[in-house]
């Protein structure tokens, strides 16, 4: 039995030792034969590397296809970002979520333009020091425009690997990280890093996606744990469940002969620095009395009698770990003075376009057919 069991665990690592020797070499060979032709590969600019790599966090390439080549065009480098307006760079970014993204992506411009004398930072360190970048943008950054040898491990990396080796170390665990980390080190190519982190990307991202990949005609499917289990979708393994809420939003177009009432979020927050119109957060949808109720509308209303136009039918949006519902109230009043303390801007209907807005008020201002008139 302790034989046998000695057996099954020398013929594990050796089977783990040969795919290790072979992953690379076939990786590079399918890279050579399948790369997809992007706009900012082959880039040695690094801070153009650093601008795809932020628009492409959490984004299908695809969608940040267009917001790359709007970015370069209208910054073509780092201290155009950096003397850019914020709600310029915000306006730019709208549509691609994530907006902290943009405001870490502006704040770094201004500080390696200020701090640095335009000068993108050379090694894996200080790039890594930089704000809004993590250990996979750094390396993906160092390898791509120095040549450093530094493995960029994501999401698609983390699934390649995991299905690979048949790996069943949860990614979102510290160990799992560690892991993976280690392994992805040892499989890069020194001699061609950059060339070979972008193949592993490529891989995961065309071949070993997420849902139904192509494994009978994948270059590892005699060596894929994943494939000759006929297992792919076990793996990566995670620990943690997400759990998401449901948010209300109740906005109030409140329109008066001057234009209508905006706010720039601040707080902490989703959708922070956009644009938004008067907000109550509720627990549920609520009806037109209910809304009159509020501290919010009574405070703007300033004894005034507003005249409830209509409502909205409910707009949803998904973000990552919360679903917001939104109902949009038009509201017309007489007259609205703003006094110098508020934190409301009186905005025309035609200058709304300037304005930075989370998608789900975009949506809203397009709709042309979206109210219910209230009796």
């Amino acid at each position: 039995m302790v034989a046998n069991l000695f057996a099954a665990a020398f013929y594990f690592c050796r089977i783990m030792v040969d795919n290790k020797s072979l992953f690379t070499p076939l990786l590079l060979e399918w890279y050579a034969q399948s790369h997809r032709p992007m706009p900012w590969k082959g880039e040695r600019d690094p801070y153009l590397i650093w601008l795809s790599e932020i628009i492409l966090q959490q984004t299908r390439v695809e969608q940040g296809w267009p917001y790359f080549e709007r970015f370069r065009d209208h910054y073509p480098t780092v201290v155009h970002l950096a003397e850019a307006p914020e709600d310029e760079v915000m306006k730019l970014w709208e549509g691609l979520g994530y907006y902290s993204r943009a405001r870490n992506l502006h704040f770094t411009a201004k500080y390696i333009a200020e701090e640095l004398g335009g000068r993108f930072p050379e090694t894996y360190e200080d790039i890594l020091a930089l704000k809004g970048v993590g250990p996979y943008t750094a390396a993906a950054i160092a390898s791509f425009a120095y040549d450093l040898p530094h493995a960029a491990v994501d999401g698609n990396v983390y699934r390649v690997l995991s299905r690979y080796f048949g790996i069943a170390t949860p990614i979102d665990s510290t160990s799992g990280k560690k892991q993976f980390a280690q392994l992805a080190s040892e499989l890069l190519d020194p001699g061609q890093a950059g060339i070979y982190n972008q193949a592993i990307i490529d891989f995961g991202a065309t071949q070993c996606t997420p849902k139904k990949p192509d494994c009978p005609r994948c270059t590892f499917r005699e060596q894929c744990v994943a494939a000759l289990e006929d297992k792919p979708g076990a793996y990566p393994v995670k620990s943690k469940k997400l759990v998401k809420r449901k948010r209300y939003f109740h906005y109030l177009i409140w329109e008066a002969k001057e234009g209508l009432l905006l706010q720039k979020r601040q707080q902490k927050d989703i959708w922070q620095h956009l644009y938004e119109f008067p907000l109550v957060e509720a627990q549920g949808v609520l009806t037109a009395e209910e809304l009159r109720q509020t501290a919010l509308y009574r405070d703007l209303a300033r004894g005034q009698q507003p005249r409830l136009v209509g409502a909205s039918r409910p707009f949803k949006q998904q973000l990552t770990h919360q679903t917001i519902i939104a109902v949009f109230w038009e509201i017309a009043v007489s007259q609205q003075q703003l006094t110098n303390n508020t934190s409301h801007l009186m905005v025309s209907r035609e200058n709304l376009a300037k304005f930075a807005f989370p998608k789900v008020i975009d949506r809203y201002l397009q709709d042309k057919s979206l109210y219910l008139k209230m009796v």
